[in-house]
């Protein structure tokens, strides 16, 4: 973070022809991104908008109104981040941390139609970009289109041969694709290779609690609680096998413990 913050100050240098206008507008750079280091929200945005109201035209002002949306998501003001982010993208379009930024609070907000557009035009941009392409992975999956889904964890995989999430995504993917075999095979890779990974042994139990494999199920939803005992995922998983197992008792008890953990009550729908 310190060096990418460094990064904007010497582009905002580079940009800004040398005069007392210019030296004005870096020193309120400067000050705006140690307030947000320093976590004064309100004080770095309105030191940011006043760098802005400097010279209003700079190629360089994409990437306030980058940090401006960020803190107006921190306090939760979804509607105006996404107006912030919009106003950088309409100064420079190709500007991919501000794609990435909305991309990912259209996620937020369960708007996938536009997080699909701002992932694809990143790669449009940089096809090797890791997160865009996972993200892109993820909603084509939703969208049971898993052709292109596949395309993108490989070429992820390609990039990244340890990265676990794609892994973990291309297994999932796998399962819906009706390929159980490579889905289990895969799975049983990636305990191998993180067997300290709780998140691992869920998804491998939940998908023997699919196949009726309720002793193999158990035994792996239990060795992700005792990897992660404060985890509310865990319980919920034990919950729907007790449930599947007729256990009703146990399933009760994982419930109630799962809630108050934090989980959405609405899993006992």
């Amino acid at each position: 973070m310190k060096f990418f913050l460094l990064s904007v100050i010497v582009a905002v240098s580079v940009i800004v022809p040398v005069s007392t206008h210019a030296q004005r507008y870096q020193q309120l750079v400067k000050q705006g991104l140690e307030q947000l280091q320093g976590d004064s929200l309100l004080q770095a945005e309105a030191t940011f908008r006043e760098a802005l109201n400097v010279d209003p035209l700079l190629k360089s002002n994409a990437l306030l109104y980058q940090y401006i949306g960020n803190i107006q998501e921190r306090r939760g003001e979804f509607q105006k981040a996404l107006d912030s982010y919009r106003m950088g993208l309409n100064i420079s379009s190709t500007t991919t941390s501000l794609l990435l930024c909305r991309a990912a609070l259209y996620m937020r907000l369960d708007n996938q139609e536009h997080a699909m557009a701002d992932y694809s035009e990143v790669l449009n941009l940089e096809p090797n970009q890791t997160e865009a392409l996972f993200y892109r992975a993820f909603l084509y999956s939703q969208r049971r289109d898993y052709k292109r889904a596949r395309a993108d964890y490989d070429r992820l995989i390609k990039l990244e041969p340890m990265n676990e999430n794609a892994r973990l995504g291309l297994a999932v993917l796998n399962e819906k694709d009706r390929r159980p075999r490579e889905a289990m095979e895969q799975l049983d890779a990636l305990v191998q290779l993180f067997p300290s990974h709780a998140s691992i042994y869920l998804v491998r139990g939940g998908m023997y609690l699919k196949r009726k494999q309720y002793e193999l199920a158990q035994t792996d939803i239990e060795r992700a609680i005792e990897l992660e005992p404060e985890n509310p995922d865990c319980y919920v998983s034990r919950s729907q096998l007790y449930k599947a197992m007729k256990k009703k008792k146990l399933a009760q008890a994982d419930a109630k413990k799962a809630i108050s953990l934090g989980a959405d009550p609405s899993f006992l729908n």
